[in-house]
C-alpha cells in the first residue's frame, strides 16, 4: 500500500507444490498451516508445531539509507513495497535502468543477515496498456503491460542481477484494489506464469510469491486466482490480513476464510504469509499503549494460524499508519517498537502451542521454550483480574515493555496489553 492515498480505499475494503528445497522445517510449517484449517478461530492448538523462526518476523521501512537509520530492533525479512524499487522506480524509461537504491537496499540486508522480499509490479507510464489511467501511483501504474516482452525483459532483468542475493519475489501488490491493479485475473495469471517460468530458470531455489490481495473484499479475488489456476505457478500463497479498525482478533476469522479458499482449490500445503498488515485511520485505540498492544497481538493470532511470516507496515511511515513504532526521526522507538522488541523476544526460539479465548474475553496463548512452559495473557475489553492456574506454577509477570514483576499475590491484572507469566526470572 502506499501512504495518503491508502485510506479511502480502505474504507471500501474494510466490511507447483511447495518447492523441493523448502527445507523441512518449512514443510512442518505446511503441515500445521493445513491441520489447523479445522480449528475455530477462538481456540487455536496444534500437536507439535516448531520453535517460532526469525523469518516470522518481517518489517517494511522506505528510506534506509536516507533518512532512515538501520533498526536496533531485530527481524528477520524486509518487504521492499513502497520503498521505490517498483518497476517504474527501476525503469522509468524503457532500456534505462536505475538500480543504485535497490544495490543499498540488498547490501544492507545482506550485512546485517536479513531476507529481502521483491513485489514485483507497476508498470511504467511507458509500458502501460492505458498509459493515462489515473492509479495510487503515477499514471498509468495500475494497468496491465501493453506488451508481454517488457513484462518479461524486467522479471529477467532483475532476477539476473539479483541471483542469489534476493530469495522471495512476489506479484504485484493487492490486485483487488483498481488503484494498485486495474486488469482482471486472467491477465494477472498470465504475468505470474511468465514471471515464475524466468525466475526459476534463472535462479530454482527462489521463492514465488503470489499476488496479495487485501481485506475481507480480497478473498473472492484470491478464489479467482486459484480457481483459474494460478496457483500452479506460486510457491507460497500471500495475503494482506487488513481488519482496521478492527482488533487483531478479526484476522483469525479471515485467515480462516483464506485457508477455506486454499483448500478447496488444493494449495493447501502451500505456506501462507502475510505480506503485509497494520493499523490505519480511522484509529480505533486513544493510547500508543493500546497500539502497542494491538502489534504484539496481532503477531501472536496470526503465528497461533499457522502463518509462517508476517511483515507489518510500516516501520518508518509517519504519515498514513496509526500505530507507529518509531518516532519522526525514524530512530527513537515509541511503545509500539518495544512491543515489537518485546514480542520478538518472547515468540522466537519458543513453541506457540495454544492459544484460546474464554467467557470474558480473556486470552492465553501457551508456549515452550527448551522445556519450559510460559503464557501469555490479555483481555480484550478490559482489565480482568487473572489468577495463573497452579499447574503454572507462576512467579513473574513481564509487562509488553520488558518489565519483569514478582507475583506476590494469587493473580495480577490482565488487560488488553499482553504480559508473559512465566516461573523463570526475566
Amino acid at each position: 500500500m502506499t501512504h495518503a492515498h491508502r485510506s479511502s480505499m480502505y474504507s471500501h475494503a474494510l466490511v507447483s507444490t511447495v518447492r523441493r528445497t523448502f527445507r523441512l522445517s518449512t514443510f512442518l510449517f505446511c503441515l500445521f498451516a493445513a491441520l489447523s484449517l479445522c480449528l475455530q478461530p477462538a481456540s487455536i492448538s496444534a500437536v507439535w508445531t516448531p520453535p517460532v523462526p526469525q523469518s516470522y518476523f518481517g518489517l517494511h521501512i522506505h528510506h534506509i539509507g536516507t533518512t532512515t537509520p538501520w533498526p536496533a530492533a531485530q527481524f528477520g525479512q524486509w518487504r521492499l513495497w513502497d520503498a521505490y524499487v517498483a518497476w517504474p522506480n527501476l525503469e522509468p524509461h524503457q532500456g534505462q535502468w536505475q538500480f543504485q537504491t535497490l544495490d543499498r537496499y540488498v547490501t544492507f540486508a545482506e550485512e546485517h543477515g536479513v531476507n529481502v522480499l521483491l513485489p514485483l509490479g507497476l508498470s511504467p507510464t511507458w509500458a502501460s496498456s492505458r498509459p493515462t489511467e489515473r492509479s495510487t501511483y503515477q499514471l498509468g501504474n495500475a494497468a496491465e503491460p501493453k506488451n508481454i516482452e517488457d513484462w518479461r525483459d524486467y522479471v529477467k532483468t532483475v532476477a539476473t542481477r539479483y541471483k542469489g542475493r534476493i530469495h522471495d519475489y512476489e506479484i504485484w501488490n493487492e490486485p483487488n484494489l483498481k488503484g494498485f491493479w486495474s486488469g482482471n485475473v486472467a491477465q494477472m495469471i498470465d504475468l505470474t506464469r511468465e514471471a515464475a517460468q524466468i525466475i526459476h530458470e534463472i535462479d530454482p531455489h527462489a521463492v514465488l510469491v503470489s499476488p496479495a490481495a487485501t481485506a475481507a473484499s480480497g478473498t473472492s479475488w484470491l478464489s479467482q486466482f486459484l480457481v483459474a489456476g494460478g496457483g500452479q505457478y506460486v510457491d507460497v500463497i500471500g495475503y494482506h490480513f487488513y481488519v482496521m479498525p478492527q482488533p487483531p482478533e478479526d484476522i483469525l476469522p479471515l485467515i480462516q476464510k483464506v485457508k477455506q479458499i486454499m483448500l478447496e482449490n488444493a494449495v493447501a500445503t502451500k505456506p501462507l504469509w502475510d505480506t503485509e498488515t497494520g493499523w490505519a485511520l480511522p484509529k480505533p485505540f486513544p493510547s500508543p499503549d493500546l497500539g502497542a498492544a494491538y502489534l504484539a497481538r496481532t503477531y501472536l493470532l496470526v503465528c497461533s494460524s499457522g502463518v509462517q511470516r508476517l511483515y507489518w507496515y510500516s516501520w518508518d511511515n509517519h504519515n498514513w499508519v496509526t500505530i507507529q513504532t518509531t518516532e519522526p526521526d525514524s530512530k527513537t522507538l515509541t511503545p509500539a517498537g518495544h512491543a515489537y522488541e518485546t514480542i520478538y523476544t518472547w515468540m522466537v526460539g519458543a513453541r506457540l502451542l495454544h492459544c484460546a479465548e474464554s467467557s470474558d474475553q480473556t486470552w492465553t496463548c501457551e508456549l515452550n521454550r527448551n522445556g519450559s512452559a510460559e503464557w501469555i495473557v490479555w483481555n480484550t475489553t478490559r482489565s480482568e483480574y487473572f489468577v495463573p492456574p497452579e499447574e503454572w506454577h507462576a512467579r513473574f509477570v513481564v509487562s509488553l515493555q520488558g518489565v519483569s514483576q514478582l507475583l506476590t499475590s494469587s493473580g495480577f491484572e490482565a488487560g488488553p496489553s499482553p504480559a508473559l507469566v512465566t516461573s523463570v526470572a526475566q
